[in-house]
């Protein structure tokens, strides 16, 4: 009497970009029968992070989470990516986590595991049918990371693979500070040389005084590169970093971007020439505290000023700039002051430099695709040192959609404009 052979798992490719797709198969396994598929990582702040969903196997005895229905789970239906997008921490973990790579030279390693029957905890307890280790990596294969210490500027400038020049991107996060690398070296994955800049470390509004000329050196930096096309540098920014790109293209009389990317930022709260003056005006007795106490900041920026003098002279753009905005950004008024920007570019007769991607159910925190969606995550209030967790909003599923058609777009956005040719996607 032949034995029945093992459930077989597979994931295609199990070492890829992370905003590329996988296919994750079961095979050999009886037929009409329940089974679980389950995702595990274990981040570099040591917290773990898994997502599931529930199965039936076909007649076959095979179950393909690209074509099967999740009957239950942290994602239900045909979802393909559902094991990387709906992972959340573990019960019993720390509150207000967020997942992020700080090493881009290094994978994301996701085990997938296929386990008997529908289970929803206690997976590390027992053994699973099969298993596979999975590879995601920000930084392909021959992209070069340089530490930037320049002329007073900090950042990383990574390099796509071949000889160039390439198209340049300054890659600017938000108001929690810090380095964060994995956005430029995907950028640089996809053929355009990017500069992560810090411009204040995490938690400090001490250095947030840099006049906006800090922004105009990082510039040049990318622009003089011998690897970059010199008059083909953009800006790219998300929350506070989206507001700086506004004002640079607006106002800089030393640099000329190519063209801008915005996510979840507002064209407000602009002062003098110093990062502090995007802070220093803002009224924190505006904010709000839902049920489970997290604050709530999109109140801060509302209503949009009508006054001129408290808004970045949008009317004075000369470039191409893609906002996108969700429209449950809990954080800041994104979608309400891209209202405000459409229609003073109209009045202003630089309409046609505009395109927007707004978003429902997705909240402010729009990252790259299959990335988790982080619905409110600790926060450092820089000018009190106070500990909170914020209100970023959005629903995991549609800001989960949001964050795939937003990059694929973005992309397409940056290589209309920075491109004359297209660029073949990196591959691992």
């Amino acid at each position: 009497m032949s034995v029945p052979a093992p459930p077989l798992l597979s994931v295609h490719p199990s070492r890829a970009m992370v905003d590329e797709a996988f296919r994750v198969l079961v095979e050999n396994l009886p037929t009409q029968t329940p089974v679980t598929l389950h995702s595990l990582h274990h981040s570099e702040d040591r917290d773990y992070w898994e997502a599931y969903g529930h199965y039936i196997s076909d007649p076959r005895g095979v179950v393909s989470v690209s074509d099967d229905l999740s009957i239950g789970g942290t994602y239900t239906g045909k979802e393909p990516m559902g094991l990387l997008w709906s992972m959340c921490p573990v019960p019993g973990s720390r509150t207000g986590l967020r997942l992020r790579k700080r090493d881009v030279c290094s994978p994301l390693l996701v085990h997938i595991s296929v386990y008997s029957g529908h289970i929803t905890e206690g997976f590390r307890d027992q053994a699973p049918l099969a298993s596979v280790l999975t590879e995601r990596w920000y930084m392909a294969p021959g992209v070069q990371r340089i530490d930037i210490r320049e002329n007073g500027v900090r950042g990383t400038l990574f390099i796509p693979p071949g000889p160039g020049p390439f198209p340049g991107l300054l890659d600017m996060w938000g108001g929690g500070g810090g380095l964060l690398e994995y956005r430029s070296a995907l950028l640089a994955s996809h053929g355009f040389a990017s500069l992560a800049l810090e411009y204040f470390k995490a938690g400090e509004l001490s250095t947030a005084h840099l006049q906006f000329n800090y922004f105009e050196k990082a510039f040049d930096i990318v622009k003089d590169h011998p690897k970059v096309i010199p008059d083909r540098v953009g800006m790219f920014g998300l929350s506070l970093g989206s507001i700086v790109s506004l004002y640079m293209a607006a106002n800089s009389t030393v640099i000329k971007p190519r063209c801008c990317v915005c996510i979840s930022g507002n064209h407000v709260f602009i002062k003098g020439r110093s990062v502090e003056g995007l802070h220093q005006d803002w009224d924190l007795s505006k904010a709000r505290v839902d049920e489970n106490n997290h604050h709530i900041w999109k109140h801060i920026s509302l209503p949009i000023p009508s006054e001129p003098k408290w808004k970045v002279e949008v009317g004075k753009i000369s470039c191409p700039m893609l906002l996108v905005n969700g429209h449950d950004d809990q954080n800041t008024a994104a979608v309400e002051s891209a209202e405000d920007v459409s229609q003073m570019m109209r009045l202003a007769g630089n309409h046609h430099l505009l395109s927007r991607l707004d978003y429902p159910d997705t909240g402010h925190l729009i990252e790259p695709p299959y990335s988790p969606h982080f619905r409110a995550t600790n926060f450092v209030v820089q000018s009190s040192r106070e500990k909170v967790i914020l209100l970023w909003g959005g629903q995991t599923k549609p800001h989960s959609d949001a964050q795939e058609d937003s990059w694929r777009k973005i992309l397409a956005f940056l290589q209309h404009h920075l491109y004359s040719a297209s660029v073949p996607k990196a591959k691992m």
